[in-house]
């Protein structure tokens, strides 16, 4: 059986989904069945109104399907990604994961495989603190953490985060850094660890 893989993340802009889309390209690639999903957006709508951008992305990305506790329970392994606020993720996402205590009482999400990916508006804006704060939750579940680390050398490339890809965003809104190998070799890495976990819980 194929390894199922939940991509879910946060974007206000499209930086984040962007990135779910390379890590699901990435999972396919390594024989995954895969689901891109959203968390709920928490922002009211005269905020994102404001912001043409941010408007345009939620637009975009309507027919996205939100994340349910089904496809927690689903999944094998989950590829978070979210933006840095204040060194930390994006409250939508904060809010996600505050609503998974039934099924982690209930040890639903144990031995799940995971990965994190992250953006800020520089280099040292808090993407690594962002993506450790997301794993903090993820020992908590009993999940298990499958970092990139150092194990290709398209990690340097991407800026050499070895925690999870993580990129700088510049004012108009573009990817400063090329992550798209990085990501990919990423998703790649915790679809393999997950079909090693898989196959040792069978």
């Amino acid at each position: 059986m194929s390894v199922k893989v939940a991509i879910i993340y946060y974007s206000s802009t499209g930086t984040n989904y962007k990135m779910a889309q390379m890590a699901a390209e990435g999972a396919k690639a390594a024989g995954a069945e895969v689901k891109v999903l959203k968390v709920p957006e928490l922002a009211p709508e005269a905020a994102i109104a404001s912001n043409p951008a941010w408007k345009a992305h939620v637009e975009e990305t309507k027919d996205v399907p939100t994340v349910t506790p089904g496809d927690l329970e689903w999944a094998d392994a989950f590829i978070f990604s979210s933006p840095s606020r204040f060194g930390t993720v994006a409250a939508q996402m904060k809010q996600f994961l505050d609503t998974t205590g039934g099924l982690w009482a209930q040890g639903k999400l144990a031995n799940k495989v995971v990965s994190a990916m992250s953006s800020a508006g520089n280099a040292h804006g808090g993407q690594e603190q962002t993506i450790l704060s997301i794993y903090t939750s993820m020992y908590h579940w009993g999940a298990i953490v499958a970092a990139p680390g150092y194990t290709d050398p398209v990690t340097f490339a991407a800026g050499g985060n070895p925690y999870g890809t993580s990129v700088t965003v510049d004012q108009n809104g573009n990817m400063v850094e090329d992550v798209a190998a990085a990501v990919k070799h990423q998703a790649k890495r915790t679809v393999q660890v997950a079909d090693w976990v898989k196959k040792g819980l069978q």
